[in-house]
């Protein structure tokens, strides 16, 4: 209940300081007619009369209520490589911890948001833009995101990491090599593409590139040769989340910090 209260107080506090200036901007905002308006980040829309509206509850509430810093763990790696099942694996692991999380995945999200983009360069581009914009939300919010794409294109993940605040975007790099990905291909996938079935299927006529400096690399097999499982692999990232203080809010690990 104090705790409670006290974050009451708090965004009453911030909603008072914030009124008047929003008010006033809003008979500006009214005003305003632009061809090209600026947003968050040097961000630029090209719409017309559209003003960029922080919300009314700061991030750090949203963080402290949850008990957790929002972020997005972003998957990336070829077809095969276990993205989703280590991702579902390490949000199964989360959930027993009481975090809140959203998973986003590739296939799922073909059969909603992105059901008009195909798999030329230019719909991955987009697919990735969209997915990316969805999760930067997430994150702001305070829910750990983990996002499972091949997303095979360099630029396409660094455009992502950009659009975010220092910290948010994880990248997870799923170095599997190829030749085992294709001897699971749990869904038939690799055979259709050798076959000529599918065309610009990523790792065999079309690329995937690399990142150069991802936060995580999540090998097959362990520092010994042991091949790892999902749940290995899971708690290779769950451990990296706890060293770099995502399990737990800002604000609360200052405190915990400052009477240990």
């Amino acid at each position: 209940m104090f705790a409670l209260r006290r974050l009451s107080q708090q965004f009453g506090a911030h909603a008072a300081r914030s009124l008047g200036p929003l008010q006033a901007s809003a008979c500006a905002s009214q005003q305003q007619m632009a061809s090209v308006t600026s947003g968050p980040a040097g961000a630029v829309y090209n719409a017309t009369n559209i003003k960029f509206h922080d919300g009314m509850v700061p991030r750090d509430v949203k963080e402290e209520i949850l008990g957790q810093k929002g972020v997005v763990l972003w998957f990336t790696g070829l077809s095969g490589s276990g993205k989703s099942t280590v991702a579902c694996t390490l949000e199964h692991a989360l959930a027993a911890r009481g975090k809140m999380t959203v998973l986003l995945d590739g296939d799922n999200v073909r059969h909603g948001l992105n059901k008009n983009l195909g798999f030329s360069a230019q719909d991955r581009e987009e697919n990735i833009r969209r997915i990316g914009e969805v999760s930067k939300l997430f994150a702001e919010s305070g829910v750990i995101t983990l996002a499972s794409f091949i997303s095979p294109y360099r630029k396409d993940r660094e455009n992502v990491r950009t659009r975010m605040a220092d910290g948010d975007f994880v990248e997870c790099y799923m170095r599997i090599p190829i030749e085992l990905c294709e001897e699971r291909d749990p869904k038939g996938l690799y055979k259709a593409a050798r076959a000529g079935k599918i065309k610009g299927f990523t790792g065999i006529d079309d690329p995937y590139e690399e990142p150069l400096a991802a936060e995580l690399v999540i090998d097959a097999k362990d520092e010994a040769g042991t091949m790892q499982s999902a749940e290995d692999m899971a708690a290779t990232i769950m451990h990296f989340l706890e060293e770099k203080g995502y399990l737990s809010a800002p604000a609360y690990a200052a405190s915990k910090a400052a009477t240990a």
